[in-house]
């Protein structure tokens, strides 16, 4: 099957089908689940499937992982995350989230919907028997939290003979209709960073009679970050950056306990794989001369994603068969994605879906307030079935 005749039936599909995209996007959006916890969207994911004459499998926790088209061959993934976060949602919107201090933030909604979509518009051309390569859909839990759910999705054999795989993440900067790639990397690395420290505790008149504490999570607070700068090649994008500290609660009292928590990220693959030792090393040498006791847990996140040069060629012309000024570049984000853990077992690339309605204010994912422009979802069934007829050309 052509990809031009693939795109008249998505065409067809969509004509039909797109106000029940919406409103299923929707539904999803007003019934958020964390990560984990995402039992009622793998049960409608699953029913949704199945009424279409697909065959679903759910996953060991949450999630479920679905094949269609030819059986032996090439087979490409489409991936699409489900979880929300714990953010209570401020949009106002009619459909705004049922769950207190749940709201889908970061966009899940769309992804999940943009891929039912895609499985839907697929197995009609699978009937057919149009496809011209083999399709896996992979719906995962818990993208929002580290290490992210797709390890053990790839641990649940998702990606077992997957010849390349492909996902798209909402970006509210970029306008609605438009794709943002780039090939290498586009996210990066993000490990967390937890440093306890404990001190005798003291009055503040006599520090010199005990360990001082306060001063010692200031002289980390200021000195890993710095001294990791002179450590690391700048060109790689590595950041080290706190989020929390906690010490202390009397104005003349060295407490005895204080705890410090943040993170290191990094655009390089290599410098991410040696950066624990290098940050444990640096926080001895600046903690060791003041006496005071520390354990320092690193807690690995996810590698950078890392874009291969002809999977983007392919997600761009995807998405230049939908308009010829679809695509535009897109920067490499500092933030993490556990995408990446995929592409560790076989190429893929990943690209950003513009939601920005081209009025007004632009909008940041992780915001309470944070809202899309739903002509996205259709944007990005678009693509995605232009990258399984693509794949085979």
């Amino acid at each position: 099957m052509s990809g031009a005749t693939g795109a008249a039936r998505v065409d067809e599909w969509l004509l039909h089908k797109g106000d029940w995209l919406r409103d299923f996007r929707r539904d999803l959006h007003a019934h958020p689940e964390l990560s984990w916890r995402e039992q009622r969207t793998t049960k409608i994911v699953f029913e949704a499937l199945s009424a279409a004459g697909l065959h679903p499998r759910k996953l060991s926790t949450t999630g479920l992982v679905c094949d269609l088209g030819p059986s032996t061959g090439e087979r490409v993934a489409l991936r699409a995350d489900m979880d929300a976060l714990p953010i209570h949602e401020a949009t106002g919107l009619d459909f705004q989230s049922g769950n207190p201090g749940v709201s889908h933030a970061c966009g899940h909604d769309a992804h999940t919907t943009i891929l039912l979509g895609t499985a839907l518009a697929l197995a009609e051309a699978d009937a057919a028997g149009e496809l011209p390569v083999g399709v896996r859909l992979i719906f995962q839990p818990a993208e929002e939290v580290m290490p992210g759910g797709a390890l053990s999705a790839v641990r649940d054999h998702v990606m077992d003979g997957v010849s390349r795989i492909y996902a798209l993440h909402c970006d509210p900067r970029i306008e609605v209709g438009r794709i943002g790639v780039r090939s290498g990397a586009i996210t990066s690395a993000a490990d967390h960073v937890e440093v306890i420290l404990h001190s005798p505790g003291g009055h503040t008149s006599r520090p010199h009679l005990t360990s001082d504490l306060i001063y010692g999570m200031g002289t980390v607070i200021t000195g890993l970050p710095g001294v990791l700068s002179r450590r690391v090649d700048p060109r790689s994008g590595t950041i080290m950056v706190w989020g929390a500290a906690n010490g202390g609660s009397a104005p003349n009292a060295i407490p005895q306990i204080g705890a410090l928590h943040g993170t290191v990220r990094t655009g390089e693959h290599h410098i991410w794989a040696t950066l624990e030792p290098v940050v444990r090393d640096i926080i001895d040498g600046l903690i060791s001369p003041l006496r005071i006791k520390y354990e320092v847990n690193y807690t690995r996140g996810v590698p950078p994603v890392i874009n291969e040069e002809h999977a983007t060629a392919i997600l761009t012309a995807a998405a230049l068969a939908v308009s010829p000024d679809a695509v535009t570049d897109t920067p490499q984000s500092g933030g993490g994605e556990d995408f990446s853990w995929y592409l560790e077992e076989a190429p893929g690339a990943m690209a950003r879906l513009g939601v920005w309605s081209g009025e007004g204010r632009q909008y940041d994912l992780h915001q309470p307030d944070f809202v899309l422009d739903e002509r996205a979802l259709e944007m990005g069934v678009r693509v995605f079935t232009n990258v399984v007829f693509g794949s085979a050309e």
